[in-house]
């Protein structure tokens, strides 16, 4: 569980302590995607060769098509009637633009969650 808590907070996967980015605010601003290199409390190389992070891409879509069948099932439940099918397109494509920063930052953490075990205890001297 440790594992899955690690991922969806965007914590070290190893350890569950050190962040995987930055600065922890969504708040778009220069070098929002940037990642650290090393876990600050472990030492844990996030990415393992040049290209890890590639695999996020599948991730990233599995997310976005959850997204977009949310969001068309509740358009078609609640909203369908009272509002224009061009209002919905326009409001999920701004519901997404707004989401994108996340939806970057947790796939990439959930793929790095498939490689790395829970281990707390363990620590490494970064290099």
């Amino acid at each position: 569980m440790g594992k899955l808590i690690s991922a969806l907070t965007m914590k070290c996967p190893r350890c569950g302590e050190g962040e995987l980015y930055d600065k922890s605010t969504l708040i778009p601003k220069a070098g929002m995607f940037s990642m650290n290199t090393h876990c600050s409390e472990c030492g844990l190389k996030y990415e393992k060769e040049i290209g890890f992070f590639y695999g996020a891409m599948y991730i990233s879509y599995m997310l976005n098509i959850a997204l977009f069948v949310t969001a068309t099932v509740g358009y078609y439940l609640f909203f369908e009637d009272k509002v224009d099918g061009t209002w919905y397109i326009l409001g999920y494509l701004l519901l997404t633009f707004l989401l994108i920063r996340w939806i970057y930052r947790m796939s990439r953490s959930i793929w790095l969650m498939f490689f790395v075990n829970y281990d707390p205890d363990k620590k490494e001297i970064i290099k």
